[in-house]
């Protein structure tokens, strides 16, 4: 695998001295109290995250307020990291670069490590209000929203972008390209699938190639389940860097087996994540059991006793009685 020269950006050649593995911004699931536990359980494993994203921040009139940065991204109490450590970098959306530059700013102010700004989501509401993956269409505008962030933010700070492979499709994988190069942007995300193509298998890792050839990191993203997984991604998008999204969630020790197969968190270990998680901070009880449930879904794909519990709570609305039913499973053993 060929290696490429890092940036000239210090900030940056430290953070990718080895290969990173990142926990992936996902919107209304990666949320504070998830990136709390699941670079808890990274760190418990002695694999941390090198740090991770946080779910988009909407820029659209004007720059914003303290408090929606400190909503979005509690961790700005607490030198934006995660109780076990765990760096947070703050993600932009938006399509004004002057007012994306401010909002970065203002972010920076209050604490940011790092500014990612989101070229990728592709949820129809965004994109129809040109924001996210619909502007890989416009390349042009994309170069100048990132290099806008980038001459305005403390020049310490690193600035990195992530897209798809395109919008509709890849016809434009070159301009999109040229324009990360000229943008001045400090490493890139490539989720390996256009906007249509959605989070349907398969992931197009071999399309990554092409902006490896870029003079700044690159970090593979999509489709990443299992140890297998990882090194054919690795080996096919010609990169060391992950980004690990749901199968991080679905297998919250998927981190560890990346680079060591034989890791493994067993079920009663994650029970006691899962009573964190249901003691967490959420606006209602409602609002935290329906993140529970979501997540207990998703983690049914990875552990046969997830299935097990989810046929014994998905009609309990009451956290007590959820929680009852996990300390039974754990006190079986």
């Amino acid at each position: 695998m060929s290696q490429h020269p890092h940036s000239a950006h210090p900030a940056t050649a430290q953070l990718f001295s080895n290969p990173v593995r990142l926990l992936a911004p996902m919107e209304g699931l990666t949320d504070p109290l998830m990136r709390q536990i699941l670079t808890q359980i990274a760190s418990d494993l002695g694999r941390p995250y090198d740090w991770s994203v946080s779910e988009f921040i909407r820029v659209t009139h004007h720059v914003l307020p303290a408090h929606v940065f400190y909503r979005f991204v509690p961790e700005l109490n607490h030198q934006c990291k995660t109780a076990s450590g765990t760096p947070i970098h703050i993600q932009l959306l938006g399509s004004e670069p002057e007012l994306m530059a401010q909002n970065a700013l203002a972010a920076c102010e209050l604490g940011a490590p790092a500014i990612d700004l989101n070229f990728g989501c592709p949820a129809k509401t965004v994109n129809n209000h040109r924001g996210g993956s619909v502007l890989l269409d416009e390349p042009s505008l994309m170069r100048d929203i990132i290099s806008a962030v980038r001459d305005t933010v403390p020049s310490h700070i690193p600035v990195s972008a992530k897209i798809r492979l395109g919008y509709t499709d890849t016809s434009n994988l070159d301009d999109i390209r040229k324009a990360i190069a000229d943008s001045g942007a400090n490493w890139l995300t490539i989720h390996a699938r256009t906007k249509t193509q959605g989070y349907k298998p398969p992931a197009y890792w071999e399309k990554i190639v092409g902006f490896t050839e870029l003079a700044m990191p690159v970090i593979a993203n999509g489709e990443i389940w299992n140890n297998q997984h990882a090194q054919r991604c690795c080996e096919q998008a010609n990169t060391p860097h992950l980004m690990l999204g749901r199968g991080a969630v679905t297998r919250p020790d998927l981190i560890a087996q990346v680079d060591n197969p034989d890791t493994e968190l067993d079920w009663q270990a994650l029970i006691t994540h899962q009573l964190a998680f249901l003691h967490g901070d959420a606006k209602t009880e409602m609002a935290l059991i329906g993140r529970y449930k979501q997540w207990l879904a998703m983690l049914s794909k990875g552990y046969a006793e997830a299935k097990v519990l989810w046929d014994d709570i998905k009609k309990l609305r009451d956290k007590q009685a959820i929680i009852e039913q996990l300390q039974a499973q754990r006190d079986e053993v």
